[in-house]
């Protein structure tokens, strides 16, 4: 059947991103590894450049744990062990011991009754979220929260939909106090890290403000964290936020296991029978298939890695790492948010500047994302770094005198 008209006007669209500087472009292709050497870490090569190696600053895998040679060998074991796929969903026959051992195993590393693990950390906060909005529940979100969470607030039916100003606890103060007497339950979400920025919620105020109100719901304020980019890479044990900012545990935690674990699927861990609750009733968890059996495997051995003092010691090493780019953008006279964390923003606040110097970066050697509006709101154009366990003091030496020569 034609359908030509419809593809009229989705190319017109594309054309209008394209001419306004905002579309995504191409992706870029991996096309092999060059293992750590001589005093450096990883290099890329690229689909189209030959062999030119590329120093990679905009990776997730915050302590370079899909390199581990134990985290491979646990992968290519559980494939042999029970083939390249789970073969059904969960509730069917897709379900494997080695899945509920890693469920056990990651519940007891955040201290908490049950663990659950979905094909994604973004499928888990929709089938967190979701699920526990009722048309008498207040839902109440950071303004910055990823997208996952946007997402999941439009998909849901609340009976109050309130988002507060970036870490304004004020703000949620007030949202919390004006929608008592309305609502029976009241769900407070918010990143631990925020992906854009690297600065954290400072989640022990955020649970006295929840703690204050929560006699004034019938069905309790519920506070969701969606800690991905915190756990494995923030806190000394890689505890994520909570364990920062020491706030003691919240209702409902999400994780990844693709960031700083280094596989694939995210999580979420909490109180026994609200995960058997969220068992019955999300939609993607139910209608899904799990990760596969093999990544499951490996997502063990890399969480085993980062609960001992080998991944004190990555931890130890990504933190000085993170300081050392961070000073040295200071030093160069470069903007950025202070933080802890291994996102370190590069405030260019232009999106034409913003794309020249990711430009300029890949030009001599460097993969970095840029960020323009309408991913970040106009002014607030960046470009984010990734700081790696894997990244050696030569890289990031590596990585300032590559951005010194940059004309400003």
């Amino acid at each position: 059947m034609p359908h030509d008209q419809l593809l009229n006007v989705l190319g017109a669209e594309l054309d209008d991103l394209r001419s306004r500087g905002v579309n995504k472009g191409d992706e870029t292709v991996v096309t092999g590894v060059l293992p750590a050497a001589d005093g450096r870490g990883p290099r890329f090569l690229l689909q189209g450049q030959g062999e030119k190696p590329f120093l990679r600053m905009n990776s997730n895998s915050y302590l370079g744990l899909g390199f581990h040679p134990e985290v491979i060998a646990a992968e290519e074991e559980g494939a042999r062990r029970y083939g390249s796929g789970p073969g059904a969903v969960r509730f069917i026959s897709g379900t494997y011991d080695v899945h509920v051992e890693l469920e056990r195993r990651l519940a007891e590393f955040h201290g908490r009754q049950a663990g659950m693990i979905f094909s994604s950390a973004y499928a888990t906060v929709l089938s967190v979220i979701v699920p526990l909005v009722t048309d008498q529940t207040a839902l109440i979100s950071d303004e910055l929260n990823h997208n996952c969470i946007i997402n999941a607030m439009r998909l849901a039916r609340p009976a109050r939909k309130e988002v507060y100003k970036h870490l304004d606890l004020d703000g949620l103060d007030r949202q919390l106090r004006d929608c008592a007497g309305q609502c029976r339950r009241a769900i407070v979400v918010t990143d631990g890290i925020f992906s854009m920025r690297g600065d954290h919620a400072p989640l022990d105020q955020v649970m006295a403000v929840c703690r204050r109100h929560d006699g004034q719901y019938p069905e309790n304020v519920v506070l969701v964290v969606d800690d991905s980019h915190g756990v494995g890479a923030f806190g000394e044990t890689g505890r994520g936020t909570e364990e920062h900012t020491r706030s003691g545990p919240v209702d409902v935690l999400v994780g990844t296991l693709g960031k700083a674990f280094g596989v694939n699927g995210g999580y979420v861990v909490g109180d026994r029978t609200l995960l058997a609750y969220l068992r019955e009733k999300s939609m993607m968890y139910i209608y899904s298939n799990p990760i596969t059996p093999a990544e499951a495997m490996a997502a063990r051995a890399s969480l085993e890695v980062v609960d001992s003092p080998r991944g004190r010691a990555l931890l130890a090493h990504l933190r000085e790492m993170t300081s050392r780019f961070e000073q040295g953008l200071v030093r160069l006279g470069y903007e950025t948010i202070p933080g802890a964390h291994p996102v370190v923003p590069l405030m260019v606040r232009d999106t034409a500047r913003t794309s020249a110097l990711v430009k300029h970066l890949k030009e001599n050697g460097i993969l970095a994302t840029g960020l323009n509006f309408p991913v970040v709101p106009k002014g607030d154009e960046e470009i984010r770094f990734q700081v790696n366990a894997d990244h050696t003091a030569g890289d990031i030496d590596f990585a300032l005198e590559v951005l010194g020569r940059f004309p400003r």
